[in-house]
This record gives structure tokens, sequence and C-alpha cells, in this order.
């Protein structure tokens, strides 16, 4: 596998974590991102142990949203699963923890920016305190219900705000304007790079197809992340009809071994 890949358990998003973890053993995956929806359902304490001892490189902790930006009194059930996901990502080594911002609701985006700011602030002193980065993925924006930040150059604006770092989601920001300018201005708070692939005409979403599927210029991006400097992980998140329908091992298996072609290419 190559060394700048790792396999998001959003790529097989209805199996388990005990799922999971047997299908990177019998695969030969050793560098991951780990669901905390899966870890909540397994189990904090048993799923941390099971992660650890399996000896896993993981990349990234992702699913830490949403914050309910408009309404402060569902904040502290919030921050809680936040602070368990911290003692997790110090127990298995993880590299940073994802999160979504959360809905605006009725607030403007400003306003949405400031809450937020409120919200999080004591999972940042934390996360500072236990050296683990924070990154703040940026959503399509047909997906208003778990963020409120759809453009890459916005999150930028936002994480630099925060102190906090960047998960670029290439499906989302792939045609957006002056993007590799965005990136080679940017590439100090880029943590982590999603790699999945699109097809023009889609009206649904998440429908996500295995890189080199669809229409997306990727060789073109990531080209332009590696020449900016970006030394980080290329994580593959396939999500969607189409994924289900091809089943999740050959799809991730796929999505390695076309991103891998890629990377050599770019001699990344």
């Amino acid at each position: 596998m190559h060394p700048r890949i790792s396999v998001s358990a959003i790529s097989t998003y209805n199996w388990s974590l005990e799922e999971d973890l047997a299908f990177y053993e019998q695969h030969a995956i050793n560098s991951v991102g780990i669901s905390v929806a899966k870890l909540e359902r397994h189990g904090w304490t048993d799923g941390t142990a099971r992660i650890r001892d399996a000896g896993l490189r993981v990349t990234n902790l992702i699913g830490l949203g949403p914050f309910q930006l408009a309404d402060p009194s569902q904040w502290s059930r919030q921050r809680e699963r936040l602070s368990h996901a911290l003692e997790t990502a110090t127990a298995i080594g993880a590299e940073c923890l994802v999160f979504t911002t959360g809905p605006a609701g009725h607030l403007p985006w400003t306003d949405a920016a400031d809450a937020l700011e409120e919200a999080i602030q004591p999972a940042l002193a934390e996360a500072a305190e236990r050296g683990i980065p924070f990154a703040i993925e940026h959503t399509n924006s047909l997906r208003v219900d778990v963020g409120f930040v759809h453009t890459l150059a916005d999150d930028v604006f936002l994480a630099r705000r925060l102190g906090t770092g960047v998960c670029m989601e290439i499906n989302a920001c792939w045609a957006e304007r002056d993007l590799a300018e965005t990136v080679r201005s940017s590439i100090d708070t880029i943590r982590l790079v999603q790699v999945s692939d699109f097809r023009v005409g889609t009206l649904s979403t998440p429908n996500r197809l295995v890189p080199g599927d669809g229409d997306i210029p990727l060789e073109r991006i990531l080209s332009d992340v590696v020449e900016a400097g970006y030394q980080g992980c290329f994580d593959l998140e396939v999500i969607g009809p189409e994924i289900e329908a091809e089943g999740y091992a050959s799809a991730a298996q796929r999505s390695i071994e076309s991103l891998t072609e890629l990377l050599i290419t770019l001699n990344a």
C-alpha cells in the first residue's frame, strides 16, 4: 500500500468497527481513517483498545460534528463527545481530528462562525495540550445539515481564525474558482486531503465514485497539492449508491490501486 494513502471508514459506511478491522487485516491496509460514529456504536473503551492493538496508522479520526450552532443548550453534549474523541485520538496516535462545523440554522455565516468559535474553544484547548491537530472539513452545499462552510477558501479563512487546520475535500471543491492558488497560499493549513471522484450530471449526494471513474481532474488537482508542498496523507473517502452497488471491498481496493497510480505518476 502506498505510504501516502489511507482508507477512511466512511468508505465502508455500513460496516461495523469489527468488520472494518477484519477487512484491514485481510487486505494489508495499514493506514486508515477511523469513524467516531462506529467507535460510539462499538463502545469507546473496547473500540479504542481494538484499534490500538491492530497496530494501524490512524491518519484521522472523523465524524465529530455537528454542533447545533443556533442552539447553545446542545453544545455540552457535543463537547463531551469531542472529549471522548480526544482521549481516543491520544490512545491510538491519531494524526488529526476531522470535524464539520454543524448547521448554521437561522444564523448568518459570520454569526455561525462566532458561535462555532465559542462552542469549540474548550476542545481546541484540550487538543492543544494533547498535541492533536484539528481539521475543519468543508462540505457540499447541499449538506447544510452538517455544515455552513462550503468552499475550501472559506474553510481556510475560518481555520486561520480558529487556529485549526483544514481537511480539503476534493469532491466538494474541485470546481472552485482559483483552486490552485487557494491551495498554494494555504498549504500550511491543510492537514488532510480527501480523495474520491464525481460524475458530472449526478443530482444526489453523497454519490461518489472510485478515483478515475468520474470527471474530476484528479491528476491536475493532486499535482497542484503536491507541488504546493503538501506532505500529508491522501484519504480515500468513497461513499454512495455506486459504491454500495459495487461492494465496499472491491471499491476500496480499486480506489487504492487508482490513487497509487496517480501518486506514482506525480512522484508523490
